[in-house]
């Protein structure tokens, strides 16, 4: 015997035919919009369909319900914030430790315009979930891999953001958590959102600086 095993490779698995990917691509996008619109409630299937001018077998063949869904956005969503992150972090390689420190914790706390329905549709489905006990896991499971991302980030490019004695996984949950309140507590925007934002980043700054 050789030891190599000698039983036919397994075919890699086939990927989704191109319709398919474009028609969950419509879905996921007349969806995003209908659910920053009216919010996530009041946003049924039919309507998602309706909009993507697909049938519900459509729907069901790409998701096998609403909170998919939505979940699947939220995943678009966070893997673009941690693009961004990543840019971020290699961009200011070259700063000083106290300058890096506050651009690093201004963006992980800036809010733009596009991000405040996002924002406030998380809100209502995190409150959602916390009255059933399913879909609260399903929420967990998505905070715990988002936290893993900003924790492997924080190790990798950005070790600022983890105080003397922390490890880079609890970081990651403050932050997050932070960041997830103080947007809540901005997202009507105004001059108390700015002050509050600009006081947080001051602090957090300053300790991480």
């Amino acid at each position: 015997m050789t030891g190599v095993n000698s039983s036919p490779a397994e075919p890699a698995a086939p990927r989704p035919p191109r319709r398919r990917v474009h028609t969950r691509a419509r879905i996921l996008s007349a969806a995003g919009e209908l659910f920053l619109s009216a919010g996530y409630a009041r946003t049924s299937i039919e309507d998602i369909c309706a909009a993507a001018g697909y049938t519900r077998g459509a729907f069901y063949s790409n998701f096998a319900t609403k909170e998919d869904l939505l979940l699947a956005l939220f995943d678009e969503q966070a893997a673009d914030r941690m693009a961004e992150l990543e840019r971020l972090a290699a961009a200011a390689e070259q700063l000083g430790p106290e300058e890096r420190a506050r651009r690093l914790v201004e963006a992980l706390l800036r809010v733009e315009p596009a991000e405040t329905g996002w924002i406030l549709l998380f809100l209502e489905f995190r409150l959602l979930a916390a009255r059933t006990p399913e879909l609260a896991e399903r929420v967990a499971a998505h905070d715990r891999a988002v936290t893993a991302a900003v924790a492997a980030l924080l190790e990798r490019g950005l070790p600022e953001l983890v105080p003397p004695g922390a490890e880079a996984g609890q970081a990651a949950e403050v932050i997050l958590a932070a960041r997830e309140g103080l947007l809540a507590r901005t997202a009507a925007g105004g001059p108390a959102a700015a002050q509050l934002l600009n006081a947080a980043m001051a602090v957090l700054a300053g300790l991480l600086g």
